[in-house]
């Protein structure tokens, strides 16, 4: 049974996912606005995937008989300077999100509770995913300007993301 404690920080979770969608919405309508329709597709696509990672704890909490309770989302920022600054902005936010799983998965143990271990696994790994994805992407910047030939090869490549 899931501690009252972990249950409100479960929640907190839940608003962090969201935050993350709405936040990767921005990134997209600033890629969109810059004309690369490819590049925007990925962050509209993780934006749905962060969404659908806020109903995966939504349902396991009602499953526990949790309450879920939703809190207000965070404006996220609307300008940015380039597309590379997209990309290193979500890498540094899928490691906070990193951190937070952990601290979720540090109060499981803590509280042993082990079905919540059990579930909070699944995020781990897609945390491992999640920044790995990103950072395949900023190599990419390594080896390519930020205009140019380089970034509209990228932008074909991430319009093919469902």
């Amino acid at each position: 049974m899931i501690s009252k404690n972990l249950a409100k920080e479960l929640n907190k979770q839940i608003n962090k996912e969201l935050y993350s969608e709405y936040l990767y919405l921005s990134m997209a309508t600033y890629a969109d606005d810059q004309g690369l329709s490819g590049i925007a597709n990925w962050f509209k696509a993780q934006g749905q995937e962060e969404h659908s990672h806020a109903m995966k704890i939504y349902e396991y909490l009602y499953d526990q008989g949790k309450r879920v309770i939703l809190d207000t989302i965070e404006k996220p920022r609307a300008d940015f300077d380039s597309i590379k600054q997209l990309f290193d902005l979500s890498l540094e936010h899928e490691k906070y999100v990193t951190s937070s799983i952990n601290e979720l998965m540090d109060l499981a143990i803590k509280d042993n509770d082990h079905a919540t271990v059990s579930f909070l696994q699944w995020f781990v790994g897609e945390q491992v995913e999640e920044e790995a994805s990103v950072n395949a992407i900023l190599d990419k910047f390594t080896y390519m300007k930020e205009s140019g030939i380089g970034l509209i090869m990228l932008d074909k490549e991430l319009s093919a993301r469902k």
